[in-house]
C-alpha cells in the first residue's frame, strides 16, 4: 500500500514537472543595457498600478521596488534613464502570441525635463 503512495506521488510530479514550460531560448531573461527617453506614467487599477516609462512606439514597465521609488514623483515628466532592458514574449492560454513586453530594471536616472 505504501508502495503505490509512493508511486502515485512520483507520477503526479512528473505530470507536474512535465507542464511547466520550458525555455524556448527566444531572448527572455538575459537583459541588456540601454538609455531610453519617454514619459512617466502610472497605469492599472488602484489595487495593481503599474509604472511605466513610453516611448515614440514603446513601453517599458518598471519592476522592482527601488526603481519605482526613484521614478514615482516623477509621474507625467520627460526622463531619460538608463538601465537593463529585458524583453518578454508574452503567449496565451492557446498559445498564441499576446506581444512583447520590456521591463527595466537597475535604473540611474540621467535626465529630467
Amino acid at each position: 500500500m505504501k508502495n503505490k503512495r509512493y508511486i502515485l506521488l512520483g507520477l503526479f510530479l512528473l505530470l507536474m514537472i512535465s507542464l511547466l514550460p520550458a525555455d524556448d531560448g527566444d531572448g527572455d531573461g538575459e537583459g541588456e543595457v540601454v538609455i531610453i527617453t519617454g514619459t512617466v506614467r502610472l497605469v492599472g487599477s488602484g489595487t495593481l498600478p503599474q509604472l511605466v516609462i513610453t516611448g515614440d512606439r514603446v513601453q517599458w514597465y518598471i519592476m522592482e521596488g527601488e526603481d519605482r521609488d526613484k521614478l514615482f514623483d516623477l509621474q507625467q515628466r520627460t526622463v531619460t534613464v538608463e538601465g537593463e532592458e529585458t524583453v518578454r514574449q508574452l503567449t496565451f492560454a492557446s498559445g498564441r502570441s499576446a506581444g512583447t513586453r520590456r521591463e527595466l530594471r537597475n535604473i540611474k536616472i540621467i535626465e529630467v525635463e
